[in-house]
């Protein structure tokens, strides 16, 4: 008997576990990059979908942007220059190699929010996205349509449209725009988590595939689930310390809160597993979070409200 969709999908909550034990074990945090708990959640979940069918890519397009992220992180502070060229960099990178892996815009963007500079970073972050693919390719024997597929073939045509690479350019000067307005704003109050990268992430893909965006039907979602991941993953941090147990809990804190909100967006599983590798994690962090993805909903809406005015308007003369 073949494994389910549903089985894959809880199967990210050990693999996460494991991660978690190599970065204790070999002193290196990093090689828990949150948003492997974004990759492994949708790549197991949905076997034939776009991240899960282009396993060379999920090792090779976060090792390039990490590697740029270093470099930038070394080179300038945090602030809206440094952030604007990091995101920029790494959407080039993403283009550039035809790749569909948009969380690699969070490995570029890590560094400089966390301030890390050591060379070590993009060999750390690699260590779980080769795991993750080897993984992927074991599981390909099995592959099979998910349930998602098979029950909601249309919500899976969207889901992998939106993991998909841009294919226009129209969205840019919106989505920057935002970047470097949220970027302002954690520069001066100081909460840089206002810009936390599964974020950007998130703008990334609403704004590059705007006209079928499902997040925008009930905008509401998104912030409250990102802030309840965010929540989860602080209390467990807290409570257990940043190791296996915490970890495994804050992915199936994440599972429980996708499903009950009816929601699919990786990029919260990776919000949930922030907590585990900051120095200090606080309630700042839960504040940040929710008033950048608040922010980033309402700009898109704006946005894409002008977008269809915009489209509609026959204009002068037809």
């Amino acid at each position: 008997m073949r494994p389910t969709a549903r089985q894959f999908e809880f199967a990210s909550i050990p693999f996460l576990g494991l991660i978690a034990v190599l970065a204790r074990a070999s002193g290196a945090p990093l090689v828990l990059f949150p948003e492997l708990g974004a990759l492994a959640h949708d790549v197991l979940k949905r076997p034939s979908g776009a991240w899960a069918r282009a396993p060379m890519q999920l090792v090779l397009t976060p090792l390039a942007t990490a590697i740029i992220g270093i470099v930038i992180s070394r080179a300038m502070d945090f602030g809206v220059a440094a952030v604007l060229l990091d995101v920029l960099a790494s959407v080039m990178i993403i283009g550039w190699m035809r790749s569909p892996i948009a969380p690699a815009i969070s490995a570029g963007l890590l560094p400089l929010v966390l301030g890390v500079t050591s060379p070590l970073y993009p060999l750390a972050i690699s260590v779980g996205t080769t795991l993750l693919a080897a993984v992927v390719l074991v599981v390909a024997k099995y592959r099979m349509p998910s349930s998602t597929a098979a029950a909601y073939p249309g919500r899976d045509h969207v889901d992998n449209v939106m993991e998909a690479a841009p294919s226009t350019l129209g969205w840019v000067p919106a989505f920057f725009g935002v970047v470097a307005l949220l970027a302002s704003l954690a520069e001066a109050t100081h909460l840089r988590f206002i810009l936390f990268p599964p974020l950007v992430v998130i703008g990334f893909e609403m704004f590059a595939h705007s006209a079928v965006c499902p997040w925008i039907e009930r905008p509401w979602r998104l912030p409250l689930a990102c802030g309840l991941s965010s929540a989860g993953g602080l209390g467990l941090a807290l409570l257990f310390g940043p190791g296996m147990v915490s970890v495994m809990l804050a992915m199936a804190v994440g599972i429980a809160i996708l499903r009950l909100l009816d929601l699919h967006a990786p990029p919260v599983m990776a919000v949930g597993l922030l907590p585990m590798i900051m120095k200090a994690p606080g309630p700042s962090l839960i504040l940040s979070v929710v008033l950048g993805s608040s922010l980033m909903m309402i700009a898109f809406a704006a946005w894409r409200r002008i977008e269809i005015t915009i489209k509609a308007d026959p204009g002068p003369g037809c």
